[in-house]
């Protein structure tokens, strides 16, 4: 089999993902989560039910569908920090980044679809396990590279996480409160963020640079 060939059905195999995430999400957005079927996704993708779940092994995949991206986050960012920036340096720096860019994965969803999350049990409590495991995935990495002191590493990421769990949980009640000045939200967010990064500085500031 040909590169192009390979490179044709991966491209055909991204867009029918994409068209079934797309779809899912609107037929969420009209009827709601729980109301809305695998059978219902995969008719109006025009796909069979098992085309759906081979793609999405969860209905709240559909839904949430940058959970990998979103799990592994705090984890990549300190991974990728530079020399001489700390763990904290790092996290505060990537979610200014990630505000000046309107960034879904730290809350800017909009506020239908904030609503959308926040209507459904099964999806709040999908979005608690996501931030459990963002948490996890930070804590396994700062353990990796200090073995030696894995209380250490376990409670730094805590405190990175929790700032997080803050800054994401104040975004989506911004959106569910129908603020539609996405400058204004993320100026009020970077100054909160600043604030509770400035806070963790004396205690955990100095941990992990590298």
């Amino acid at each position: 089999m040909s590169t192009d060939t390979l490179g044709l059905r991966e491209q055909k195999k991204r867009e029918t993902r994409q068209a079934i995430s797309d779809h899912a999400t609107q037929l969420f957005l009209e009827r709601g989560f729980d109301r809305t079927t695998i059978a219902d996704i995969a008719a109006a993708a025009r796909v069979a039910k098992m085309t759906v779940t081979n793609y999405f092994p969860r209905k709240e995949d559909l839904a949430l569908d940058h959970h990998e991206e979103f799990a592994a986050g705090l984890a990549e960012t300190v991974a990728r920090r530079p020399a001489g920036e700390s763990a904290l340096g790092a996290v505060r720096g990537a979610y200014l980044a990630a505000l000046e860019r309107r960034d879904p994965v730290i809350g800017f969803t909009g506020r239908d679809f904030a609503r959308m999350v926040a209507d459904s049990p099964t999806l709040v409590a999908r979005l608690r396990d996501l931030h459990d495991q963002r948490e996890e995935a930070l804590a396994r990495h700062l353990v990796q590279e200090a073995p030696g002191d894995p209380v250490a590493a376990r409670a730094v990421a805590a405190q990175l996480a929790a700032a997080d769990r803050l800054l994401f949980r104040e975004l989506q009640a911004r959106m569910l409160a129908g603020e539609v000045d996405e400058d204004g939200i993320a100026a009020a967010l970077g100054a909160m963020a600043r604030r509770v990064f400035d806070l963790l500085e004396p205690a955990i500031g100095a941990y992990a640079i590298r």
